[in-house]
């Protein structure tokens, strides 16, 4: 399986094509509405998520409620586009429009990928790299990371997400997935113990009181992985390395970290490792998790646990100090529409990367032309695992 997305923030639409994915596999459209409308919620979301609906449509691939086989294209319009034809347009301008053209960016963020952008592909208009490094493009990921819940649903793969840190706030409880899932579903900020949201909303409030903007912590559980997906052979199998790839692609991602992650440096190898256990009824697995569900690069069976740290969004209201490209005097950086905190909203964007890759890895491994198919060979293969 493999996926493309395209779309400019500002632009008509955002979609994405998903290739390789089985034919016969039954689809529930509005569970899939429903992953997208989340992705827009979180406390400190700005005026963008009140102005686009974030509906999306089938382009192809799928007939009836079910796949065919063939490549699936998902399609989200931009609500926004009808204030933005003159800028964001397809059409040829004459030099007269482009030089009184509105909102030419020529002041780079710090953060942000339009200074670096506008010299790698030449663009002395800005807009034209930030258009499309916008976090707007994740809308489309979501909308894939959909289709592959789907797929897991089926297989009886669970998968859900919350975020345990936003600025100083810190969830440190540990909880069952379905308590996750309940929680979360009803909190401002995803965090799953009630003592910290207020907190952590007042985190927020402050940031966006000092026009500044706050980051903090995800992490995404996988409940039921089949053992085995990924590889030990190949670095580029390995899919612990693919899901902190997939992690820290996502818009201002930094750090990722699996199971106990980083507290492992400061902790003797005694009391990380995961002894391994036998029951006659269930096969092989472990007494903890501290490796968060994988070995040598592969799924244990245990749940997949892994985090990723979101540096603050580098969009200010009280922006930076920057340089104007076309004059090279000092300036503050250009001010574009942004959040004090998206970490709620990034936690659905991980999910559904970490889903991508988990569903990517099952296709890779059983026969994945008809669902039916792949689905039997599963159970087949769950059975010799629990026999070995």
């Amino acid at each position: 399986m493999r996926f493309l997305t395209s779309g400019e923030s500002h632009g008509p639409k955002v979609s994405a094509i998903v290739e390789g994915f089985p034919a016969n596999l039954p689809l529930n459209k509005e569970r899939m509405q429903e992953e997208l409308f989340k992705r827009q919620g979180g406390y400190g979301r700005g005026r963008r998520m009140q102005i686009e609906k974030d509906t999306f449509e089938f382009g192809s691939g799928v007939r009836h409620g079910k796949t065919l086989g063939s490549p699936i294209m998902l399609e989200i319009n931009n609500d926004d586009f009808k204030h933005w034809t003159k800028i964001m347009g397809s059409e040829p301008i004459t030099e007269e429009e482009e030089s009184e053209m509105k909102r030419v960016i020529t002041k780079p963020r710090p953060g942000h990928a339009d200074l670096v952008g506008g010299m790698k592909y030449n663009h002395r208009d800005l807009r034209n790299v930030l258009e499309r490094s916008s976090a707007r493009e994740t809308t489309a990921r979501v909308a894939v990371g959909a289709l592959c819940k789907e797929l897991l649903h089926a297989l009886d793969i669970k998968i859900t997400s919350r975020v345990t840190q936003i600025g100083k706030v810190v969830d440190e409880g540990t909880y069952d997935f379905d308590t996750i899932v309940e929680k979360t579903n009803s909190s401002s900020v995803r965090m799953v113990s009630d003592e910290v949201v207020s907190d952590a909303e007042k985190t927020i409030d402050a940031a966006k009181k000092a026009g500044d903007t706050i980051g903090g912590i995800v992490e995404v559980i996988v409940e039921n992985p089949p053992v085995g997906l990924g590889s030990h052979v190949h670095y580029d199998r390995k899919l612990d390395a693919k899901i902190a790839r997939s992690i820290v692609s996502i818009n201002a991602f930094k750090g990722v970290e699996f199971g106990l992650g980083f507290k492992m440096a400061r902790t003797p190898g005694s009391q990380v490792q995961d002894e391994i256990k036998y029951s006659t009824d269930d096969g092989y697995y472990r007494s903890s998790n501290n490796l968060g569900g994988f070995e040598g690069g592969m799924t244990t069976g245990m749940p997949i646990v892994v985090r990723g740290v979101m540096k603050p969004i580098p969009t200010l209201y009280k922006p930076l100090m920057s340089v104007d490209i076309d004059t090279k005097e000092p300036f503050t950086a250009t001010i574009e529409r942004s959040d004090p905190s998206a970490v709620p909203a990034a936690s659905i964007v991980a999910e559904h990367m970490v889903a991508i890759e988990v569903a990517e890895a099952i296709l890779d491994k059983f026969p994945s032309d008809d669902f039916n198919e792949l689905k039997d060979e599963l159970e087949r293969y769950n059975r010799r695992i629990r026999e070995f």
